[in-house]
C-alpha cells in the first residue's frame, strides 16, 4: 500500500477474521475498470438525457421566458418550468427554499430556471443554451461584507460563551487583535452529480443516485412528484467521491429524473458536466475571521473573542449546522477560559454553500491555531510552546459549550510526535538554513487535532441494517450507509463477519437501498462506520443468537456451549461446518433474517443556549509539516510531513491509513492552491480543471509518515474504534502555520501575526511577505 517517500506504522489488528487489513471490496475492479457507477450501466434504447437550462444573473427577477428555441432542437423530447412539477418546487434538506426550477426570480449565476429532455445527451446539452430569458436585474450581494452591510442573514448571529471575556481581556498582560479570510472548495469528486430513474407501475419510480443520504433523496422526489415515499425507491452502490458534495446537492438531479421519468414514462438519466457542476453546486463556505485575545507571559489564553463570518449563499442549505460546527471546534485542543464565539451567516447571491469534509470544522480550527501563531510571534516563543500552555487538562477540561472532554489523550500525543518527528532538532536547523539563505525560507509546524464525533443535530444519530444468513451459510448485508470510497462496506462486512467467525469473503455486501432499510442518516460527520456497523453488529448478533438457541435444544446443551470458531460452530464438543448449521438451523424453522438499529447515547445539546454534549467523542490527531518558500515568486513546497493520528482500535488499519494520506492532502489542498474566483457578476470564473487546481502528484510531500495511535475509544464503540473520515482533514492546518512560519522568517525582528490569508496561493504569499518587511 506504501508509495515511494511514504512510511505507514500501525498496532497489529487483533480480529477473529484474521487479517491485520483488508483492501477496499472494490479495490480490483476499480483497478480493472470493472466497478460499475451509474454512468456505466447499460442505456435502455428509449433513455432520455437532461440538462438544466441555468440563469445567467446573481439576482433578477425574470420577465419573459422563450423556450420555443429549446423545442425545436433535434432530439427533445419534453421541455420543464416550475409550473410542470406536480408537487413541492423544492429539493432543500431543511428550510423549504431550495427550488428544483426557478420560479419568477433567479438568486444566483447557474440556477436551473428549465430542465430538457432529449435522446441524447449532446441534444440536451445544447438545448439548454437555447433559451430565451429576459431578466430584470435585482441588486446582488456577492461578499460578506455587502451582505453585512444590507443586514442579509440567513438567521441570526449566533453566540457561544463562557465566563466574561470583556474582563479578562482588559486585565490580559498581554493583548493582541487582528483577522484573516479563508476561502471555500470545490469537491471535485471524480464522479460528478448524476441520476438514472427508472418508471414503474402505479407511479412508481426507482432511482439510482449518487448520492450520500438516500433517504433525503428519496423523500424531496417524492415531495416534488407529490406521492409517497413508498412510491420511491432510492439506490446507491457506490460513489465516486463526494465529500459532502452528494449530501444536499444530488436531489436536484435525481428529482429531474424522476419528475422526467414519471411524466414520459421513458428512464431519465443526468449525468452533469463538470464544468456546470462546478457553477450550479455549492462549496464549502468561505469564512472571514476577527479575534481578540489576552494572555499571559506565556503564551496562556485568559481572554478571547472571536467573530467567525461566513458566506452561505443564496439558500439555507445546511449552513446552520456547519456554522454551529465552526463554533464547536473553534477551541480544538485547547481551554478557553472566558471565551465568546459569535456566528455570523450571511446571505449572498452566490451558489449556496454546503457540507464539506470537516463540515465547518476547518475553519473554526483554522481561526484558533492564527491566533495560536499570532501570540506565539508576538511573545517570541516557538509556537508549539504555546500550544502546549494552552492544552485542556485536569481543571481545565470544560468546552465552551459545556461538555467535559474525558477523553483527552491530546498532551500525549503531542509530545510522542514532537519526539518521533524530531520538531525541535528540525526547527533549530531550519532557523540556522533561514539565517544563510536570503531568498528561500523554510517553516515547520505542529498543529494538533480534536474532532468531535457524532452529528450534532441529535436526531440524526441513528441507523439500520439488515442482515440475511441464507441455507448455504452465505451472508448478505445491507445497510443505510453509503460507499463514496472511503471503505465503509468492507469495515461493516468485517464486523459482521467477526460476529460469526467467518472470512470476509463470506459476506456479500449489497447496494444500499431505500426499500431495504428506511428513514436513514447521511453518510456524514464520519458516523458511517460507528452507525451502520454497530447497527449491522446488532442484526448478526440477533441472527446468531437465534442459532445458538435452536443448536442448544437440538443437542441438549447450554447455550454456552456453542461457540462460533473460524473452524466451524463447536457445539458440544463436536465442530460442525458453519453451512451446516446455516442448512439445519433452516430446516428447523429458524428465523436466519434480522434487522438491526443503533442509536448513539450520551448526546443531548440546546441549541438555542449552545450548551449540552453535542458528541459522543472526540477522535485526535498530530500533524509536522516542513515548508519552503520561494520569496521571489511566492511558490511553495511542502517536503515533510509526519503524523500521529487517533482511530481507535482501527476496523481495518489499510483503509484508515488510506483516509488519513487522502484527508491531508485534500486539506493541503484547500489551504495552498484550491482557489475559487468569482467575477464582480457573480460569476465562477474557476469552473473547470484548467482554472481550478487541486493537489497533484507532485504536490504531495516527497516524505509523508503516518502512523496510528495505539489505544482504544473510551466510548463502546464498534470493537472500540474512532471515526477516520473527517478529523485528519485539519492535520493540514500544520501546512498552514509552517508557511506562516517561512513568511515570518523573512523578517525575524518583527514580531506580528503573519498577514496571510487561506488559499497560500504565490500571490498570497508574495502579499504577506510584503506586508510582513514592512512590519
Amino acid at each position: 500500500m506504501a508509495r515511494r517517500g511514504a512510511t505507514y506504522r500501525c498496532a497489529t489488528w487483533r480480529r477473529s477474521v484474521h487479517k491485520p487489513s483488508l483492501p477496499h471490496d472494490s479495490a480490483a475492479l476499480h483497478v480493472a475498470g470493472t466497478a460499475r457507477y451509474v454512468d456505466d450501466l447499460p442505456e435502455p434504447g428509449d433513455l432520455l438525457h437532461l440538462a438544466f437550462g441555468q440563469g445567467s444573473e446573481a439576482h433578477a427577477r425574470i420577465v419573459a421566458m422563450d423556450l420555443d428555441a429549446v423545442r425545436a432542437v433535434p432530439g427533445v423530447v419534453a421541455v420543464y418550468t416550475a409550473a410542470d412539477i406536480p408537487g413541492e418546487n423544492d429539493v432543500s434538506p431543511l428550510a423549504d427554499d431550495d427550488r428544483l426550477l426557478a420560479d419568477g426570480v433567479v438568486t444566483y449565476v447557474g440556477q436551473p430556471v428549465f430542465l430538457v429532455a432529449a435522446t441524447s445527451r449532446e441534444a440536451a446539452r445544447r438545448a439548454a443554451r437555447m433559451g430565451r430569458i429576459d431578466y430584470e436585474p435585482l441588486p446582488a450581494l456577492l461578499t460578506i461584507d455587502a451582505a453585512r452591510a444590507a443586514g442579509s442573514q440567513i438567521e441570526p448571529v449566533q453566540r457561544m460563551a463562557r465566563g466574561d471575556a470583556d474582563a479578562a481581556l482588559g486585565a490580559a498582560a498581554h493583548r493582541l487583535a487582528g483577522g484573516f479570510a479563508m476561502g471555500g472548495q470545490d469537491h471535485f469528486y471524480l464522479e460528478g452529480q448524476v441520476a438514472l430513474a427508472t418508471p414503474g407501475e402505479q407511479g412508481q419510480v426507482h432511482v439510482l443516485s449518487s448520492t450520500q443520504h438516500p433517504s433525503e433523496v428519496q423523500h424531496l422526489i417524492a415531495q416534488v412528484l407529490d406521492v409517497s415515499s413508498a412510491d420511491v425507491t432510492v439506490e446507491v452502490r457506490r460513489m465516486g467521491g463526494a465529500f459532502g458534495g452528494k449530501e444536499t446537492q444530488a436531489a436536484a438531479f435525481a428529482a429531474a429524473a424522476a419528475l422526467v421519468a414519471t411524466t414520459t414514462g421513458r428512464p431519465a438519466k443526468f449525468r452533469c458536466d463538470r464544468d456546470d457542476d462546478m457553477v450550479m453546486t455549492g462549496k464549502r463556505h468561505d469564512f472571514a475571521v476577527k479575534w481578540d485575545v489576552g494572555f499571559d507571559d506565556a503564551g496562556r489564553i485568559g481572554g478571547l473573542r472571536l467573530t467567525l463570518s461566513s458566506r452561505c449563499g443564496a439558500t439555507v442549505d445546511l449552513s446552520p449546522g456547519i456554522n454551529d460546527r465552526a463554533m464547536f471546534h473553534s477551541d480544538n485542543c485547547y481551554f478557553l477560559p472566558d471565551v465568546e464565539i459569535v456566528s455570523e451567516r450571511w446571505r449572498t447571491n452566490t451558489v449556496s454553500a454546503t457540507a464539506f469534509r470537516g463540515f465547518g470544522g476547518p475553519q473554526g480550527m483554522l481561526a484558533i491555531e492564527r491566533v495560536m501563531d499570532a501570540i506565539a510571534a508576538h511573545l517570541g516563543l516557538d509556537p508549539l510552546d504555546v500550544r502546549v500552555a494552552n492544552l485542556y487538562g485536569p481543571g481545565r477540561d470544560v468546552t465552551p459549550y459545556g461538555m467535559t472532554v474525558a477523553d483527552n489523550i491530546a498532551p500525549d500525543l503531542i509530545a510522542r510526535l514532537r519526539a518521533d518527528a524530531r520538531y525541535d532538532e528540525r526547527r533549530a536547523a531550519i532557523d540556522a538554513f533561514n539565517a544563510d539563505s536570503p531568498v528561500l525560507k523554510r517553516g515547520i509546524a505542529l498543529t494538533p487535532v480534536k474532532f468531535g464525533i457524532s452529528f450534532t443535530v441529535t436526531h440524526l444519530n441513528q441507523a439500520g441494517a439488515l442482515v440475511h444468513l441464507y441455507a448455504d451459510g452465505s451472508i448478505q448485508v445491507n445497510h443505510g450507509g453509503t460507499e463514496m470510497g472511503q471503505g465503509l462496506y468492507v469495515k461493516v462486512a468485517q464486523v459482521v463477519a467477526d460476529v460469526f467467525a467467518l472470512p470476509v469473503e463470506a459476506i456479500r455486501i449489497t447496494a444500499t437501498r431505500t426499500d431495504k432499510v428506511p428513514n436513514t442518516s447521511a453518510t456524514a460527520a464520519s458516523s458511517g462506520a460507528d452507525l451502520n456497523g454497530m447497527a449491522a453488529h446488532n442484526a448478526a448478533v440477533t441472527i446468531r443468537e437465534r442459532v445458538t438457541a435452536f443448536l442448544a435444544r437440538t443437542y441438549g446443551c447450554d447455550e454456552g456451549a456453542v461457540a462460533f470458531t473460524p473452524a466451524g460452530v463447536v457445539v458440544g464438543g463436536e465442530t460442525i461446518p458453519f453451512g451446516t448449521v446455516a442448512r439445519k438451523a433452516h430446516l428447523g424453522r429458524v428465523s436466519l433474517s434480522a434487522t438491526g438499529f443503533y442509536a448513539t447515547p450520551h448526546i443531548l445539546y440546546d441549541r438555542a443556549a449552545h450548551k449540552g454534549r453535542p458528541f459522543y467523542y472526540f477522535a485526535y490527531g498530530a500533524a509536522v509539516s516542513e515548508v519552503v518558500i520561494d520569496t521571489l515568486t511566492g511558490e511553495q513546497r511542502v517536503l515533510a510531513v509526519d503524523i500521529l493520528h487517533d482511530v481507535g482500535r482501527s476496523l481495518n488499519p489499510a483503509i484508515d491509513l488510506g483516509q488519513i494520506e487522502g484527508a491531508f492532502v485534500q486539506g493541503q489542498g484547500w489551504l495552498t492552491t484550491e482557489e475559487l474566483v468569482f467575477d464582480d457578476a457573480g460569476r465562477l470564473l474557476t469552473h473547470s480543471p484548467a482554472t481550478y487546481k487541486i493537489p497533484t502528484a507532485s504536490d504531495r510531500p516527497a516524505r509523508l509518515t503516518i502512523a496510528l495511535w495505539d489505544g482504544g475509544n473510551v466510548e463502546p464503540t464498534i470493537n472500540r474504534s474512532k471515526a477516520v473520515g473527517e478529523p485528519p482533514f485539519m492535520l493540514a492546518l500544520s501546512v498552514f502555520s509552517a508557511l506562516s512560519a517561512a513568511v515570518a522568517a523573512t523578517n525575524p525582528a518583527a514580531r506580528a501575526p503573519v498577514p496571510l490569508d487561506a488559499p497560500a496561493t504565490p500571490e498570497a504569499i508574495l502579499r504577506a511577505i510584503g506586508a510582513y518587511r514592512a512590519a
